[in-house]
């Protein structure tokens, strides 16, 4: 065979096979689905960045099940996460971005009330279906397309104080309290909680409804460090129970500094602690109450994909060094979140946001908290769907109402 020949062959194989390659690389292209983009952003910096963590884990679970599962409408689904910096004007800001400049398909609310109320206009000004998992100013969100899965009813500043109450209204004689004291973060969630709106409701007011003596009411700063001042002159009125209206870290410091004079509660509430946080503090958090939408025991185990929520985020949460691994009442509001947008675009079978928010309206969603139904007529919460959870043996437990509490826990 001549040089010639055999080059000229060769050559045609080579060509054959740069055809080929290129034929392969498109096909490859074409069998991979553009992903389902959710645009959100959680603070990864600032004054609730321990928070975010929660909500990231609780969301990075999610995401990798829906895809471990063959994604969503047989396309992978991708989280596009931004840090807010725990600034409201800043995850205002940043939903901006993701909508216009990121063009994600759908949205899922940031952490915290002031930045889910700053991000709700956002979503309003768009048109975009919106699930948000820890808001508590009911009374402001009219948006017709936002969904809360912080369930608390739309009357929380009414509800939730009374709960409380009627709980330790449950225990013997000789132990229920008589007296309370508030300490109460400047914080709008707080804020609204213990002292209601309009001059009607919250705390310190249904406290003495319920025929409690209000001893005082102590406001401090987001951020507060030094609380020896509040602690002293909690030990000098000495209350039955001492109510924190406060986030975070804030009940934990103060039982810290409270122990540091000698002074140990006979009952105290925490408004929203991090659970976490107050496990690390025993024995001074010991008893410590506080509400939830889930535990990760029965009755709640058997809500709609708890199992599956309490594995992976506690896979999860280890894999990525948290602290506190447990599932709690913050990652299961994000979780239910999720579940709630997933529900929306299984359902309609699309992306658009006028359907999604169709089906969220006329069908029950079903949660690892419970059966959520958005009801227009109450801005979109249901029932208050909260129980107690108190800090027994080391762990916490549902306590109150019974049809809640772990089998044999009750409020101490």
């Amino acid at each position: 065979m001549s040089g010639r020949h055999a080059g000229g062959r060769i050559g045609r194989w080579i060509g054959l096979a740069v055809i080929l390659l290129l034929l392969v690389s498109h096909v490859d292209v074409k069998a991979q689905p553009r992903p389902i983009r959710v645009g959100g952003t959680l603070p990864a910096t600032g004054v609730f960045a321990a928070q975010g963590k929660v909500h990231e884990a609780a969301g990075r679970a999610f995401v990798g099940m829906v895809n471990e599962k063959g994604g969503l409408l047989g396309r992978p689904l991708e989280w596009v996460l931004l840090d807010d910096e725990s600034q409201p004007d800043k995850a205002a800001a940043l939903y901006e971005r993701l909508i216009t400049e990121e063009k994600v398909d759908v949205i899922i609310g940031p952490y915290g009330t002031g930045s889910i109320t700053a991000t709700m206009r956002v979503a309003e000004k768009y048109g975009y279906v919106f699930p948000h998992h820890t808001a508590s100013l009911t009374y402001a969100y009219t948006y017709a397309r936002h969904f809360p899965t912080w369930y608390v009813g739309l009357n929380t500043h009414l509800t939730t104080p009374a709960k409380v109450f009627d709980a330790y209204r449950t225990l013997p004689p000789g132990q229920r309290p008589q007296t309370v004291g508030f300490v109460v973060n400047k914080f709008p969630g707080t804020q609204f909680l213990a002292y209601g709106r309009a001059n009607v409701g919250g705390a310190t007011r249904v406290a003495e409804q319920k025929g409690l003596k209000v001893l005082f009411d102590v406001q401090f700063d987001l951020g507060t460090t030094d609380w020896i001042p509040v602690a002293q002159q909690v030990r000098r009125m000495n209350p039955d129970l001492l109510y924190v209206a406060g986030l975070a870290l804030d009940g934990s410091n103060l039982l810290q500094a409270l122990a540091q004079l000698g002074w140990k509660p006979k009952h105290h509430f925490h408004q929203w602690p991090s659970p976490g946080a107050m496990l690390t503090a025993l024995p001074v958090t010991d008893r410590a109450t506080s509400v939830t939408i889930f535990v990760p025991h029965e009755p709640y185990m058997s809500n709609a994909g708890a199992r599956d929520f309490v594995n992976r985020y506690r896979a999860w949460a280890k894999a990525t060094g948290l602290a506190y691994s447990e599932p709690d009442v913050q990652s299961a509001a994000s979780w239910s979140a999720w579940q709630v947008l997933i529900f929306g675009i299984q359902e309609c079978r699309c992306l658009d946001q006028a359907r999604i928010a169709e089906v969220l309206l006329s069908k029950p969603v079903p949660t690892v908290q419970g059966s959520l139904k958005f009801d227009p007529k109450q801005q979109n919460y249901g029932d208050d769907l909260q129980a107690l959870m108190q800090i027994q043996d080391g762990r916490w437990w549902a306590v109150w109402p019974q049809s809640l509490a772990a089998e044999d826990r009750r409020l101490r």
